[in-house]
């Protein structure tokens, strides 16, 4: 069972996985630093001071934080983004890769062409 487990784990497409969870978790928080930090205060300066995060709380002792939803749906939006265009680009030196790789196709010989070689070939060895 140990064997088992251990092949399962040392795919490529696990550890890739467990890597991308690693990296998504840091790069999750890298950009809600961004936002907290520098995004949503320069939206704050641009709206006259506006913090949405306690402007659009309701409720007893601010309950219902619609201003800290947004904030997330824009870290959301700016992670999704962040990530499409990195896969954007692995794609494309992946595509680039192959296109290098890929062997050129042979030349299309004429099938005539090809029976008269083996003829050819027959007729030079009933000659020997």
């Amino acid at each position: 069972m140990w064997k088992d487990f251990k092949e399962f784990a040392m795919k490529g497409n696990v550890l890739d996985l467990a890597i991308a969870v690693v990296i998504g978790g840091a790069f999750g928080k890298i950009v809600t630093s961004l936002v907290t930090n520098i995004i949503m205060p320069l939206v704050g300066m641009l709206t006259g001071g506006i913090d949405l995060t306690k402007s659009f709380a309701y409720g007893p002792e601010d309950s219902l934080k619609i201003g800290v939803f947004i904030q997330s749906i824009v870290d959301f939006l700016i992670i999704s983004f962040s990530i499409f265009m990195a896969l954007r680009l692995l794609s494309k030196l992946n595509r680039k890769k192959k296109e290098e790789a890929a062997p050129e196709p042979a030349p299309q010989v004429d099938p005539k062409e090809e029976l008269l070689k083996e003829i050819r070939d027959l007729l030079k060895k009933e000659q020997s």
